[in-house]
């Protein structure tokens, strides 16, 4: 294989989601029309309904939107960013299903990791706004501190059904 973006659609109770992958690792999910959508990949990039990792991918969302929980574990994942990026998706994907967390807990997880006293909340939403593999890196689960829904990329209405879907508490 080459390093050639594979791209193929997937119909969400949502939306349309465009979903992306490189060789053997998962690279982009975006709900068509949302806030940082592709619309315009900038390399080489094919369709490929029978990719083996946009099929795998397929697969865990038919399971995750009939209620099912599969681990994020089961796909690789291969998300483009800054270091500091995926520090903060790496945190995202430990968010127990069905649960929430705030920019400013992960902002606190993040600097006991790194060895600091602080981190800044808004440069954590920043990332979290930016999580290239939307619903599989579960960005959908991080809400104001005072529980408020914030920023989803998405659109609120939307992080709304995926939370509801889950049945995590607002």
């Amino acid at each position: 294989m080459t390093n050639k973006i594979v791209t193929s659609y997937y119909d969400a109770p949502m939306g349309r989601l465009l979903l992306a992958a490189r060789e053997d690792a998962l690279t982009g999910l975006w709900i068509e029309g949302q806030k940082y959508f592709p619309y315009a990949i900038c390399e080489d990039r094919t369709q490929d309904d029978t990719h083996p990792v946009l099929r795998r991918t397929k697969n865990w969302l038919d399971r995750y939107f009939a209620g099912d929980r599969p681990d994020i574990t089961e796909l690789k994942l291969a998300p483009s960013g800054s270091e500091f990026q995926k520090q903060v998706w790496s945190i995202l994907c430990r968010i127990p299903y069905g649960q929430v967390t705030t920019y400013g807990a992960i902002a606190k997880e993040l600097a006991a990791e790194k060895g600091l006293t602080s981190m800044s909340a808004q440069a954590v939403g920043g990332a979290v706004g930016r999580n290239p593999i939307s619903i599989i890196i579960p960005c959908h689960r991080v809400v104001g501190a005072d529980g408020s829904l914030t920023g989803y990329a998405g659109g609120l209405e939307r992080k709304k059904q995926l939370l509801t879907l889950e049945s995590a508490s607002e």
